[in-house]
């Protein structure tokens, strides 16, 4: 943000090197969402543990950043940071640590659980802190709505971790598809073999007694209160659609977004959906509508854009793949071990692995052949120095790959598929589900327009004391 005429004038007259023509400038002096070219990026880890501990790793791997303060609840998590970063600041809450740490912070990664993403991101950016936040960005599709918007509104650099969006496979994907070798797209195929934590056998019946090194009332965060069971703890939560958003929104943001990008997609305007069923007594499909199913799979209906034809997204998760494609050979490899994409068009079909890597036309001969110049800048840097590199140079100066106005429209379109997971394990009545059909998607209004029950997954209530706007 630029800085008002009054304090530039102020600084110059108080500071002698002025009359050199060169100065040091304070942080305080330029204004919120603003690093001084000749300071550090002074950044603060929101969830200091598991994905916290490699996020932060990644960062400091720059030399303009100074790691100084970290967040977590749970102390055995954050054990490695806190040695990796001696000196900074540590605390169990991260509204603490922002109300403290407010002025020497400029930026914060915000790794916690899911369902805490969005009231932490959005604390942060109030306060004009830039912010770097784990896929997916949010819980719920309301949140994603908001993030974007907010991003706008608050002037600070965002990225989301999804770290593909800055590799190679990606860009040149898109510029395939630019040059037109494969023509329009008319369906995308994408699949993973999550999830590879517990899911579908519903909350556990015990309970246990927290750890005396986790406070459990923070992990809750702006969750109902509810008890604590060891299952949760540190990874499990993924499977339990109050804390995680299953498998596919742990892997998505990182299979579906190349061809995302690629095509060029907005908000679905209808989605569709299958589980496996678990069957705990025969004849009798077990009931677990707080849990993520085992495996599933998803159809989602983007509209037609600017004279381009309507597109079809499959997604299938738990290990369940698509249709081989006739053009790829028997012995060639169809994505890798974490999942792929495959793009049919009107000419030919694209195919990636997990992050965008690996991209080839099919049949994979056409690779080799394809003579498309190289029109998109590179990221060599890497997904996290380039977020640290534009937080430094300042709100719309330099690109990033995973902004929220990108992001928030993906995290709105997979969170899209988790609506229809949780309406399809609605009853209403002993044998009754009426969720499970097609949902019609109202995106500017954010409703489903012809099953009112879905809509109660498009935003969730807070308990006191937590906030998102």
């Amino acid at each position: 943000m630029k800085k008002s005429n009054a304090s530039r004038r102020s600084f110059i007259k108080s500071t002698s090197v002025a009359a050199a023509g060169f100065m040091i400038v304070p942080r305080h002096v330029l204004g919120r969402g603003y690093v001084a070219p000749s300071d550090k990026l002074n950044v603060a880890g929101i969830g200091a543990g598991g994905k916290g501990q490699s996020d932060l790793s990644e960062i400091s791997k720059s030399p303009k950043v100074n790691i100084v303060a970290l967040v977590d609840v749970d102390d055995r998590q954050a054990v490695k940071s806190r040695a990796n970063f001696p000196k900074a600041k540590y605390y169990k809450d991260y509204r603490e640590m922002l109300d403290k740490e407010a002025k020497n912070i400029d930026a914060c990664t915000i790794s916690t659980p899911d369902h805490v993403h969005g009231v932490a991101t959005i604390a942060a950016m109030q306060l004009g802190k830039h912010v770097y936040t784990q896929k997916p960005l949010t819980h719920d599709i309301y949140e994603a709505r908001m993030l974007a918007e907010a991003a706008k509104k608050y002037k600070v650099v965002t990225q989301m971790g999804n770290q593909g969006a800055s590799g190679d496979g990606v860009r040149q994907m898109r510029e395939w598809y630019k040059a037109g070798l494969i023509g329009d797209a008319l369906t995308i195929h994408c699949w993973t073999n999550r999830p590879v934590w517990p899911q579908g056998m519903g909350k556990p019946k015990s309970t246990d007694a927290p750890p005396p090194e986790l406070d459990w009332n923070l992990w809750l965060g702006p969750n109902a209160v509810e008890t604590y069971h060891k299952e949760y703890v540190p990874f499990n939560w993924r499977g339990y659609w109050t804390f995680g958003t299953g498998a596919l929104g742990d892997m998505a943001c990182h299979i579906i977004d190349p061809a995302f990008r690629t095509v060029g997609l907005t908000y679905p305007e209808a989605v569709e959906c299958s589980v496996s069923e678990i069957y705990e007594v025969m004849w009798e499909p077990a009931y677990h509508p707080d849990s993520c199913p085992a495996s599933s799979s998803l159809k989602l209906d983007f509209p037609s854009v600017d004279g381009k034809p309507a597109v079809k997204l499959y997604w299938m998760d738990g290990g369940i793949k698509p249709e081989r494609p006739e053009e790829l050979g028997a012995d060639e490899a169809m994505g890798d071990d974490g999942g792929g994409a495959i793009i049919t068009g009107t000419k030919g079909k694209m195919m990636c692995s997990t992050y965008g890597e690996n991209p080839q036309l099919l049949p994979t001969s056409k690779t080799k052949e394809a003579n498309v110049p190289k029109t998109l800048a590179r990221v060599p840097e890497g997904h996290y120095v380039q977020w640290v590199n534009a937080c430094i140079a300042g709100f719309g100066k330099m690109e990033v790959s995973s902004p929220f106005e990108y992001a928030g429209p993906l995290t709105e379109s997979i969170l899209m598929g988790n609506l229809a997971l949780r309406s399809y394990q609605i009853k209403e009545g002993k044998d009754s589900f009426p969720g499970r059909k097609k949902l019609l998607w109202d995106a500017k209004n954010m409703k489903i327009t012809n099953y009112e029950p879905a809509n109660q997954y498009v935003k969730r209530e807070y308990r006191q004391g937590w906030k998102f706007v």
